[in-house]
This record gives structure tokens, sequence and C-alpha cells, in this order.
């Protein structure tokens, strides 16, 4: 093949590196200051970041601008130079000979060991005028930027990703269709390497795939597999390559983090994830950049599907237990890195906002903040609804939040979490009324539990629409059901307008068949009985969904609720008496309303089951193994009568028939506590060579 007739194939390339080339005009300034000489310019410049950032294509354009302005160019690349003194010197010997050379240093990181040579030794043996740019993946060591001589000579520049603006004329440059924009800049977050070779794959994409395949673009697995070593290198054991993973699928990573899923090896492995290019760290921890974080997901994702959710739960337990210990202050930041675990739903990234929410910051609502919360109310959505809310803050002051520019300090929006265990309040506020109505269609409210209303949700710049204190209030709504004992049901209250009907709906949060009107605005109430779907089974369908990509509810269908029978302590107590005298009897057993159950559904589904679980349970109990002796003798292997039962234990009747009762009334509390907590029961003991769970003697 024949070069170009109007130059070389070199022309070429740079004709079309300089047609793609965007941004970075800042560090062009300064390059260009330096090769002027400018006063207060630096005539040593270091560029540091990760792989793929853009620096080799940033010196390329400081040749290109140094080659115009007449200068000499002397290029060194720690790929290909060997890492001594010598082969160095030798590579760079023109810039020290040559008046006014531009010397330009590539992956410094592969001679990193020079640098204390380079810095005492050899540049200061350039001469004046020279101009340098040394460009690697590890910032210089910090005796060189504290050094009073070299303050005044040197620029250390830190490369960011590009920002939106320079992505989007990137993408355009290379002719990625404006449809695939968004999801590029999901993926790639600026990264122009990453933005490269999406670009590529997407544009074929376009040129040969249909509509669908385009609009559902993802990066295909040699996109990541190409792009990861390029971002991360190559980690020193799979021990880091584990944090790695770990840092890339929480929200931040924190050593406390690394100890509870990789034990007392945390210190070094977070040591070392802090000092990665491509990590930055914050008042909360650890996480990568953009780009690195979606690329390792993708790649554990894809290359062991089993491992990656095993990896997810053990992650996502970790942090629910986080949720539920938090205190009070703690809770947003604790919900919301549990959250971020299912940003890749499809839903949930679309309405929260973790990289926005540090423009506001919630507290609770102190007796000044009162008439603000009012004013808001008012503002947003009338004054019959500020008047209710005047109302709750008289009655439970406890409930609101108020949430704080973290700019100008002040108050810009509020919520309510409103506690109820008593229809207080039906005859003032419709809304209320109307949740009570709902809850009452699917069984009363059992002694001990109550329902939830995140009542206020208000900030009228944005009201009702995704924003930073809109997601700081779902976190707090979450957060408060993740952690509530014998919450009967709960419901979230938006303006009946359909925007949040899908995304509610998704996370079964379903709408109530009436809109209260307040002033001349209808709500509508999305409800979620946690009797019917605990938050244990609730998280757990969730995860599966997220995991797969497939919900097997149809569209628009509701959960089951009818499935599930709703029982007061007393039926309860009774339904555990019947079922275990029927415990030998099948078809009995199946009609007991115990069987329909929370604690039964969402603990396998087979009443017997549970049962046996919750006998095998007393033998960890202090005088446990009485009433195990007593309820398995009578009852699991059957004995005729109760006098039998009392002669085969050896025991006087009157005392068999006190543990039988104490084990009856303490079986129906366990039961109980696990029927309103939603907590999962314990797994039985093995079972002993008669199929009898063991008991202890004495």
């Amino acid at each position: 093949m024949s070069v170009d007739q109007r130059g070389s194939f070199a022309g070429r390339l740079t004709a079309a590196r300089d047609r793609s080339f965007v941004g970075r005009d800042a560090e062009q300034a300064l390059f260009l200051d330096a090769l002027d000489d400018r006063p207060g310019s630096s005539p040593v410049q270091y560029l540091h970041g990760p792989g793929g950032i853009g620096k080799s294509a940033l010196l390329r354009r400081f040749a290109q601008e140094a080659r115009r302005a007449g200068r000499p160019v002397v290029e060194v690349d720690g790929r290909t130079v060997a890492p001594t003194p010598e082969a160095f010197a030798a590579a760079a010997e023109e810039a020290v000979v040559e008046s006014g050379a531009v010397l330009l240093v590539d992956t410094f990181e592969q001679c990193q060991g020079l640098e204390g040579w380079l810095w005492e030794q050899f540049l200061p043996r350039l001469p004046i005028g020279a101009v340098v740019v040394i460009a690697g993946r590890i910032p210089p060591d910090a005796r060189w930027v504290s050094d009073p001589g070299w303050a005044g000579l040197l620029n250390v520049v830190a490369l960011r990703n590009l920002v939106p603006g320079e992505a989007l004329a990137f993408l355009s440059a290379r002719g990625v269709p404006d449809t695939l924009h968004e999801a590029l800049l999901g993926f790639t977050g600026g990264s122009p390497l990453a933005l490269a070779l999406a670009a590529a794959v997407a544009v074929d994409a376009s040129r040969h795939g249909s509509a669908d395949t385009v609009l559902d673009w993802a990066p295909s697995a040699d996109v990541v597999a190409t792009l990861l070593p390029q971002l991360i290198g190559d980690p020193p054991s799979e021990a880091h390559r584990k944090a790695l993973e770990i840092c890339a699928h929480a929200h931040v990573t924190s050593e406390s983090l690394l100890r509870a899923l990789l034990g007392e090896r945390a210190p070094e492995l977070f040591t070392w994830l802090r000092a990665q290019p491509y990590v930055e760290t914050t008042t909360l921890g650890l996480f990568p950049h953009d780009v690195v974080r979606e690329s390792l997901v993708s790649d554990l994702r894809w290359r062991d599907p089993e491992g990656f959710a095993a990896f997810h739960k053990e992650l996502h337990q970790h942090l629910f237990e986080q949720v539920r210990a938090a205190p009070t202050t703690q809770l947003l930041q604790a919900t919301g890195a549990l959250l971020y675990l299912y940003r890749t739903d499809g839903h949930m990234a679309r309405f929260h906002g973790w990289q926005d929410t540090g423009q506001v910051y919630d507290g609770p609502c102190l007796p000044a903040d009162e008439a603000r919360v009012v004013e808001l109310v008012g503002q947003a959505e009338g004054p019959e609804s500020a008047d209710l809310a005047r109302y709750w803050l008289d009655a439970q002051p406890e409930a609101f939040r108020v949430y704080r520019s973290a700019r100008t300090d002040g108050i810009i929006a509020c919520s309510a979490w409103l506690r109820l265990t008593d229809e207080r309040g039906c005859d003032v506020d419709p809304v209320v009324a109307a949740a009570w109505t709902h809850m009452r269609g699917h069984g009363p409210l059992r002694a001990g539990e109550h329902l939830a209303v995140a009542r206020f949700t208000v900030h009228p710049e944005h009201y009702q629409r995704p924003s930073p204190p809109t997601t700081l209030t779902q976190w707090r709504a979450m957060g408060e059901i993740f952690r509530a004992d014998h919450l009967a049901w709960h419901f979230i209250v938006m303006r009946d307008d359909g925007f949040w009907n899908d995304h509610l709906t998704h996370f079964d949060m379903w709408p109530t068949a009436d809109a209260p009107v307040v002033g001349s605005h209808p709500y509508r109430l999305f409800g979620h009985d946690w009797r019917a779907q605990p938050v244990i089974s609730w998280l757990a369908a969730k995860t599966d969904v997220m995991l797969t990509g497939v919900d097997g509810r149809d569209a628009g269908e509701a959960p089951r609720a009818a499935e599930v029978s709703v029982l007061s302590r007393p039926e309860f107590d009774t339904a555990v008496r019947d079922a275990l005298r029927a415990l030998r009897r099948p078809n009995v057993l199946a009609d007991n309303p115990l069987a329909r159950s929370s604690v039964v559904v969402h603990n396998g589904g087979s009443l017997r089951g549970v049962l046996e679980r919750a006998v095998a349970a007393l033998t960890g109990e202090r005088g446990g193994d009485k009433r195990h002796r007593a309820l398995v003798t009578t009852y699991v292997k059957g004995a005729p009568t109760q006098e039998a039962a009392a002669e085969r234990l050896g025991l006087p009747f009157s005392t068999y028939r006190r543990h039988l009762t104490s084990a009856v009334d303490r079986v129906a509390d366990l039961l109980w506590q696990h029927e309103l907590s939603g907590t999962p029961l314990p797994d039985p003991p093995p079972a002993g060579q008669d199929g009898v769970r063991p008991t202890h003697q004495g």
C-alpha cells in the first residue's frame, strides 16, 4: 500500500488526532505559558493520573505545539527505555545540548526508581529555556513538591476525566449517535480511553445493528477485557484484586468494610487501594473512578456470575446489618450505601442521585425550624396542607426532618415519617384517614404493630421530582422501614400525577384505590404490607431481580397479599395449639390458618417444618430440654394419650402437663416474634438417628 500523496501516514494520523482531541484547556494553557516563558510560568510540568486518562494524547498535543513554535522536541517513553540513569540520560541527551529543547517523558511510572536521580542530577543540568513535561500514573514524591528550590520551577497537575461537555464533544467527533451519548457517559465516566473504545464499538453497532441494539448499548466483554489492564494494571495478589472488587461494588469503601469481608489484611489492602491513581479519597472512604468501577463489576459478573452473586449477597448482608445498627445521625449514609447495590436494576439510578447528595444535609426539625417547615409546605402544596403540617408538628414533632443547603445552610426541604398506632388525626388529615382505611381492608393492626406514613415530601424548587433532598427523603423512608420493629404497613404520599407510579410499583409499593384531596390537590398513597412480605424476603426478591434481570411477577401485578393470613395474637396462639395437635395429620394441618401466616410463608411454606424448627429451638434455652421432650413425645412421636406420654417420660402427670403447657406457650411466643419481625427462623440442629432433634439429658 502506498502512502498518501499529500504526505505520509504520520500526517494523516496527526490530522485525525487533531480533529478528535477535546478539552484539557487549562493544561494546554499552562504548557503554552511555559513555552513562551511568561511570568509565573513553570518550566517543569508533572502530569499524573490513572491509565487511560489521556496523558499520552496530551503529550502528543504538546509536541505539536512545541514544533509549531520551532522548538526541538525530545520524547522519552518509560516503556521503551531501560530504567537506568545511563539509558535515560542517553535517550534525553538532546534536551541537555539543544537550546530551547522541550523534553516530554511519558509513562514515567515504568522508571519511577529514577525519580531521585532525575530531580537531583539530571534535571538541574538542563539549560535555561528548556521546558520539561513528565507524565506518569504516580504523583511525584512529596519531598520534591515541598522543596523550596523547585517551588518556582515545578507545577504538578492531576489529570481528571473529561467533564460532561468535553466528553459529549469527544463522542460527537467520533461519530457516535446522540441516542447513545447518555449510555456511554454512564459507563465511561469521561475516561478518554474508555470513551474511545466504547465509541468505536458503538459506532460499529449503529452501522450494523438494529435500532434496539443501539439503544440498549452496554460494554462488551471484549471492551472490558481491553480496558481493565490499562486502567488497573496487574494487582499484586488475589486479595488485592478482591479488595478492588469490593471497592468497585460498594458506594464507598472503609477499612472496617474490608475487615468485615476480608479479615485482618484490611489495613494493608486499604493502604494499597488508597495509593492507586484511579481511587479517590473522601471523608467517608474510598471510591474508584467510574469506568474502573463499572469495568470491574462488569468483568466479575461476566466471568463468574455465581461468585458475583455470592459476593453481592455477602456485601448486602453486611450493609443491611449496618443500617439496622446505625445511629440516627448515620442512617442516611448507611441506607444510601445499601441501596447503591441496586443501582443497576434499571429503576434505582433514575430516581436516586448518590453523587449529588452532598449538596444538602438533613437534621431533626427543631422548634425554631417549625415555622419554616410550615412555610415550605404552604409554598408547595397550599395553605390546607400547611395547616395539616402544623397539626402533625404539634402531634409528632420528632417525625419531621429538615434538609439544609450545604452552601447556604438554609432549610430548603422537609419531610415527615409519621408513626401511627391509633387513628388519631383521621378526622383532620384525609391522607392519613385513607391510609387507615386501606390497611383495615387487609387485616387489623395487631397489638404491638404500627403503620407509618411518609408525609410532606416537600422541596418547592423541584417539588416531588428527583433532586438531592428528594433522594434523602427516600433514603430516610427506606432506612426507617429496614430498621423498624413490628411495622405492619407503610405508605408513601405523592401528588397524584403518575410520575412515580412505575418506580414505586417496581419496588412493590402499590397505589391505593382512593386519591384523597387536600385543598385542590389529589394525592396517591403507595403502600406495602410488611406482614405479607417482610423486609428480609422483600430484599431477597429485589436482589434476585437485580442479579438475574428477571422479574417473575407479571407487569403491574401486585403481591398476592390475600395468600397471607393476618392473625391476632389470640388467634395465632390457638392456631399454634391446634397445629401441634395435628402435626401427624397432614390434611388437618393444611387447613390450619397458621399455614398461611407470614412466619410460615416466608420460612419455606411448610407449617410442619416451621413447627419442628421452633420445637428444636427450645433445646438451646434454659429449661428448654424438658419442654422439648414433652413436645416431641406428645406430638412429634405421637403418644396415644397424654397419660401415656407422661409414663414414657417417667414423670408425674401434673409435672408432665406443666412442661407441655409451658412448651406450647414458648413455641407460640417464638413464632409470634418472627411473625411480627419478619426475620427468618434459625436453622434446626441436625437430627439424631431416629430422625428426632437431639435433646440434652438431665
